[in-house]
């Protein structure tokens, strides 16, 4: 049975005291202590599929390490605390399952075969049954309290920095007139965000890979003509 999604409260006597030597040891006041026994690689791909699958706030310590196979005391000295360790597996999600939006805009030779290959990706991304549904990156800090709040603030700024990349390509199709001039490649690259947030929820929501293929067809359909 699956470890329920519980606050940090529920780790208490001797397992709590050994968290608090265990941050200690982090911050350098213990430097004693056996080496690291697990693979830290192989924890943080399986503590970002929890945050992945449930958000940063409802992702618990007790979540996190039942699925990373260790005790909370090692989490907090392998990577601080939860927060941190939530910016790293951002970072490799970035990496590796988000990679393929850069990948697109800077490989294919028009504006339009990368937007169209980037919404088609999302398609097959967002649904692949190998890890959760969805984009970490847009749902990670849905319906966050107040002290999560840099948390949607660090994942809005990637969000802001990726419709900025696709609005410059944009610009550049403007540029170089495979765009109209009257083209607002600002306006364009806003509606491709609010597709790719709206194709996230709808792979959360158990939509196929073709049935969000279908509606990539459809924002391609809203593409400027020269």
């Amino acid at each position: 049975m699956a470890t329920p999604l519980l606050s940090d409260r529920s780790i208490i006597g001797p397992a709590r005291r050994y968290q608090i030597l265990e941050r200690s040891l982090y911050n350098g006041v213990v430097t004693r202590g056996r080496p690291r026994s697990f693979d830290r690689d192989a924890a943080l791909e399986k503590a970002m599929h929890v945050f992945w699958r449930y958000g940063y706030e409802p992702a618990s310590i007790a979540a996190l390490t039942d699925a990373m196979g260790i005790r909370p005391a090692s989490l907090y000295a392998a990577f601080g605390d939860k927060r941190r360790l939530f910016s790293e597996a951002v970072a490799r999600y970035q990496a590796t399952h988000g990679a393929f939006i850069g990948a697109a805009l800077a490989e294919e030779p028009t504006a339009r075969g990368a937007v169209e290959r980037m919404l088609r990706e999302i398609a097959v991304n967002y649904t692949d049954p190998s890890h959760p549904p969805g984009c970490l990156i847009i749902s990670g800090a849905v319906n966050h309290g107040p002290d999560a709040a840099d948390v949607e603030d660090e994942l809005r700024e990637i969000r802001n920095q990726s419709r900025a990349a696709v609005a410059e390509r944009l610009r550049d199709a403007v540029a170089n007139r495979e765009l109209p001039e009257d083209a607002d490649a600002d306006a364009l690259a806003e509606f491709l965000a609010a597709v790719t947030r709206g194709m996230s929820r709808s792979a959360q929501d158990g939509a196929t890979a073709d049935e969000l293929r279908a509606v990539a067809d459809l924002a391609m359909r809203a593409w400027p003509q020269p």
